[in-house]
């Protein structure tokens, strides 16, 4: 194994090897570091995952995450089994001591330790109920394939958060930098509109990322009433004012979210918050970023998707070598 995966010989975050937050990734610029490793020498370490096993549970729909992780696994060499559970599955009951009479059919202690004996590692994504806010930010669901898999997991995204997607966000970033005459860029994370309410974890997820990597000047904008949970803005600059949001912005990430303290609601928004090219032409002729799926002409314009200004396709693109640092340094915890 070449000199620069020498210092990831085991995971750097805690006992169990889970990747479920940023509080999981250790030194983010090793991970980034690593993550552009691969991106160059995608077959570096392929023997890394011979023999070894990971299991993608799905309990929600997925199509980057999916297919990246997938790719990431299998260029370290590793078989990879994916199992749509909402789709292929028995219905899952997570509640202590339900009385299983209605439409679930198996309790996750039951599942989770048979999927920790068929994997080494296992990804799960779920999404939350956007109904009853204090379930869904006690993360129960991922928590539990943690405490009865017995084995490594990974966050394909949970009730608030969505891991690999934020570092996938700050490698991209970081492919930009430097920028002349600054120090530090201006990101920019700006909601947006959406047609239906949509959770919080990606932008939980960024600025958790943001404010723990802490090299640049980070920025909120949101109408009134789409405020996040402090516990992930922290010291974030906070604005309802888009046009001093944008202004001398490098970055933008745009973004929906429903409500956090109307939870899961849709506030009615007077201004038009959409992004387009007469609105960036305040910034510092800014890298457009957006997770995807987007919403075209709802979440932002066509002129801003099509231009040279877009790099979502980028974004997207990294996504396997975000996920391919992290397995990476999972296997090399469990060899």
């Amino acid at each position: 194994m070449d000199n620069l995966n020498k210092s990831f010989q085991s995971p750097p975050w805690g006992d169990s090897g889970s990747f479920l937050s940023v509080k999981d990734a250790g030194n983010i610029d090793d991970l980034i570091k690593l993550a552009l490793h691969y991106k160059q020498n995608p077959f570096a370490h392929q023997a890394l995952g011979k023999g070894k096993r990971m299991g993608l549970l799905f309990l929600n729909p997925s199509m980057r995450t999916r297919l990246s992780t997938q790719i990431a696994a299998q260029n370290l060499g590793m078989e990879v089994i994916v199992f749509n559970a909402s789709q292929d599955g028995w219905s899952l009951e997570f509640e202590d001591g339900a009385v299983m009479n209605g439409t679930t059919a198996e309790h996750v202690k039951d599942a989770a330790p048979i999927l920790g004996n068929y994997f080494d590692i296992l990804g799960v994504r779920t999404f939350p109920s956007l109904k009853n806010r204090d379930e869904d930010y006690a993360e129960k669901i991922i928590n539990q394939f943690v405490k009865y898999a017995n084995i490594p997991v990974v966050s394909l995204e949970s009730a608030t958060v969505h891991p690999l997607q934020s570092l996938t966000d700050i490698i991209t970033i970081s492919e930009h930098l430097p920028l002349k005459d600054k120090t530090k860029p201006k990101v920019v994370l700006i909601w947006a509109p959406h047609v239906k309410p949509l959770p919080q974890c990606v932008a939980n997820s960024f600025a958790e990322w943001m404010n723990e990597w802490n090299q640049a000047e980070f920025v909120i904008a949101h109408p009134e009433g789409y405020e996040l949970d402090k516990r992930f803005i922290r010291d974030a600059l906070i604005t309802h004012d888009p046009v001093k949001a944008l202004n001398d912005a490098d970055f933008v990430y745009v973004k929906n979210w429903s409500s956090y303290a109307d939870y899961g609601k849709i506030i009615p928004v007077e201004n038009d918050w959409m992004l387009t090219t007469e609105k960036l032409s305040v910034t510092n002729d800014a890298k457009v970023m957006h997770c995807l799926p987007v919403r075209r002409n709802i979440e932002l314009s066509d002129e801003i998707l099509d231009s040279s200004n877009s790099i979502v396709t980028e974004q997207a693109g990294n996504r396997v070598w975000a996920a391919q640092s992290v397995l990476s340094n999972i296997l090399n915890g469990l060899t």
